[in-house]
């Protein structure tokens, strides 16, 4: 499956299971939100980004392709943010879940 149906199949899955999460934007981008809170997106390039938290270790992850998630040009990265490419999207399921479950965590 190639990423972008992957990802509206995370859309339509999790928001079908939860009926909090729903379709949003990030960045311009398509995004899943629980209670108006971006956790996941897809970016433009393909890949996925995630809200995994400041304690998440890309470095111990299942995947050697993580790494911290930096738009910016001239500011430091997204903290808590990390982006998991399209070639591991065999991940994109359970870091989705991870995700959600952070985020619902969040005040």
């Amino acid at each position: 499956m190639e990423g972008k149906a992957l990802f509206e199949k995370l859309i339509d899955n999790y928001s079908a299971k939860y009926p909090e999460v729903q379709p949003g934007k990030m960045m311009s981008s398509e995004a899943i939100k629980v209670k108006d809170k971006v956790f996941a997106f897809y970016s433009k390039n393909g890949d996925m980004v995630f809200r995994l938290g400041k304690d998440f270790d890309p470095d111990i992850s299942a995947s050697k392709g993580i790494h911290v998630f930096n738009p910016f040009k001239n500011k430091g990265p997204l903290s808590g943010w990390f982006v998991v490419p399209e070639q591991e999207k065999e991940l994109w399921e359970s870091y989705t879940q991870q995700a959600l479950e952070l985020t619902q965590k969040l005040k």
